[in-house]
């Protein structure tokens, strides 16, 4: 029996998406005879924790369905009995980068993978807590159905349960990597209101993730294309095509990664840097591993903190931060473009040293556009006024912290991946005692 991680990071009240997504673990089960270990890691205060445990206990017992609902105590434990097993030197750095005390999507992401890996699994399928599932006839339409049906089987075999395929019968023997989808609703990240407000400024502001030396035209297209996710067709039949992934069609609330691809690399683990668990679709892509694109979308929405007050701020922040952290990462994604297929070995692995190579090599760039990218920033939302000017006031004073951080950020990802491999095989020999059911 295959045995899968179906995973929901949280930090805030889901009651509902833990009960949608014990809905999925059961399909997952049920219909493919899955073993699904449904791993809930939840960072919410005790109150909230509370609800949510009583959610995960309401769920209908099923066969084959599996649940642990684990707090950052248990979490935190865990990750200290594998960091002390790997014999990795500054055990307590590396926990910080695991379990920070800042919000982090790589990090959260990358503790899933290590719970996988404890859990014996051979997949990680993730979903998020500001989402949910389209609906057609009634029923929801769950992204797990294709992710099951094509992820880890060699690509000549997944072919059958495709809608179509694009794939360069080169790369038929490679195992299918990656399957994913996009959303529908609103964006991805919470700018919206800045396009409301002036059209030009939000193209000045989206503009400056592309790469330095892009034209004018070029990060047009860009802005076009960020975070609309499929914008708002509804489902209304399956389509789906295998390739090397279209990664612009595909987003972390709504994939399925083999363990062949995240027991070798991790994710960046930077904090308040919104983006930061997306590197390993870059990978996948050029590294010509196949994988499945497919069209049953999440369905994207916005909880009301992101919006007022302190929420907005940290919000802004982490989007900053993620304009920042494209400095180091789009070196990193222009080698691995280079090198495309001698990324991976004679087994169609990833080649970590090439990773770490290049990430190593890439904190040591020149801040020159960090500091342009930062000055644009703070112009574009003086002029959009309100909290907007309000926010810039609150930056002004951070910027030399946060040029400091954005390359400490890409130190550390150099720093874990070299850890990583001694990680996963701790992970896998310490195991996950006391599941909840």
């Amino acid at each position: 029996m295959r045995k899968i991680c179906l995973t929901l990071p949280t930090n805030r009240p889901c009651a509902d998406t833990i009960a949608a997504i014990g809905e999925e673990a059961a399909y997952a089960a049920g219909r493919f005879g899955a073993d699904v270990h449904l791993l809930i890691l939840d960072s919410s205060d005790a109150p909230t924790f509370a609800v949510h445990a009583k959610a995960a206990a309401a769920l209908p017992p099923q066969a084959g369905v599996t649940v642990h609902h684990l707090d950052e105590e248990r979490q935190r434990a865990f990750l200290r009995t594998v960091i002390r097993r790997s014999g990795a030197a500054g055990p307590d750095d590396l926990l910080d980068l695991m379990l920070p005390d800042a919000v982090s999507y790589g990090a959260c992401t990358n503790r899933a993978f290590l719970l996988a890996a404890a859990l014996g699994c051979t997949s990680v399928h993730r979903r998020d807590s500001d989402s949910a599932y389209q609906l057609l006839d009634g029923e929801p339409v769950f992204p797990i159905h294709h992710e099951l049906l094509s992820l880890g089987r060699r690509a000549a075999d997944a072919a059958a349960g495709v809608t179509e395929t694009l794939l360069d019968p080169v790369h038929a023997e490679k195992p299918v990597a990656m399957v994913g989808s996009s959303f529908v609703g609103e964006l991805s990240v919470d700018i919206g209101e800045i396009r409301e407000l002036d059209e030009e400024l939000y193209y000045k502001v989206v503009g400056l993730w592309a790469p330095a030396g892009a034209s004018e035209e070029e990060r047009r297209e860009l802005v076009d294309d960020s975070f609309v996710g499929a914008g708002t067709e509804p489902f209304t039949a399956d389509r789906s095509v295998l390739d090397l992934p279209d990664i612009w069609r595909v987003d972390m609330c709504n994939i399925g990664l083999d363990h062949e691809v995240y027991e070798r690399i991790p994710l960046p683990p930077a904090t308040d840097t919104i983006g930061s668990d997306y590197f390993l679709l870059h990978v996948v892509r050029d590294a010509t591993l196949p994988g499945v694109v497919h069209n049953r979308n999440i369905v994207n929405y916005y909880t009301p903190e992101r919006r007022t007050g302190p929420g907005f701020t940290a919000y802004q922040l982490r989007f900053t931060k993620f304009l920042l952290s494209m400095l180091y990462l789009y070196p990193v994604y222009s080698d691995l473009e280079e090198a495309l297929g001698d990324l991976l070995d004679e087994r169609h692995r990833v080649r970590v040293d090439a990773v770490l190579d290049s990430v190593r090599r890439s904190t040591g760039a020149d801040r020159a556009e960090n500091h342009r990218r930062l000055a644009v920033l703070d112009d574009c939302y003086r002029r959009l006024g309100g909290k907007y000017a309000e926010f810039a006031d609150h930056l002004a004073p951070r910027r030399a912290r946060l040029l400091d951080e954005a390359q400490a950020d890409a130190e550390s990802f150099a720093r874990l991946i070299e850890a990583w491999g001694p990680l996963v095989a701790a992970a896998r020999d310490t195991g996950l005692d006391r599941p909840q059911r």
